[in-house]
This record gives C-alpha cells, sequence and structure tokens, in this order.
C-alpha cells in the first residue's frame, strides 16, 4: 500500500521516515518529495508498505503524531491523476 505523509519537517531524511514507519512492518520504498530546482524538501512524501494491514496499523498510529517537531498527517496515498501533455493545469 502507498501512503501519504504530509506536514514532515523539512530536516527529515528518508531514513528518519523509514525508521518511524518500520515499526509497524516491512517498508519497501520511502520518498520524500523535493523540489527539483532548489533541492529543498516539499514538506510532503510517500512510503510503500508490502502489507496492507501493517500500513493500516502504521496509517492509525502515526496520523497527527509528533515526528522531528511537526504533527504528521498520514493517510492511505491515491492515484496520481495524469493529465494530457498539453493540457495547463493551474
Amino acid at each position: 500500500m502507498n501512503i501519504y505523509v504530509g506536514n514532515i519537517s523539512y530536516n527529515l531524511t528518508e531514513d528518519e521516515l523509514k525508521e518511524a514507519f518500520a515499526k509497524y512492518g516491512e517498508v519497501t520504498s520511502v520518498k520524500i518529495i523535493s523540489d527539483k530546482y532548489s533541492g529543498r524538501s516539499k514538506g510532503f512524501g510517500f512510503v510503500e508498505m508490502s502489507v496492507d494491514a501493517d500500513a493500516e496499523k502504521a496509517i492509525n498510529a502515526l496520523n497527527e503524531t509528533e515526528l522531528k517537531d511537526r504533527n504528521i498527517k498520514v493517510m492511505k496515498a491515491h492515484p496520481k491523476k495524469e493529465y494530457p501533455r498539453n493540457e495547463r493545469r493551474y
């Protein structure tokens, strides 16, 4: 299951995020999204866990908890919307 994690500290590393979720089951990937120009974290990321039941436990346990001085938002990620290449988004 793919999990969205929002409101994360700009100083949080992918290893620290993985460590928080690994307490609830196997983490298969972690990605903190960063700005392509500055390289700075955008304050959100995604964690993928191999077992859905473990992912649900992690979501319930970690949502609204403090991680590196920020209360994180944790929820099941929605599939990414695909837009035609020539369509503008505002």
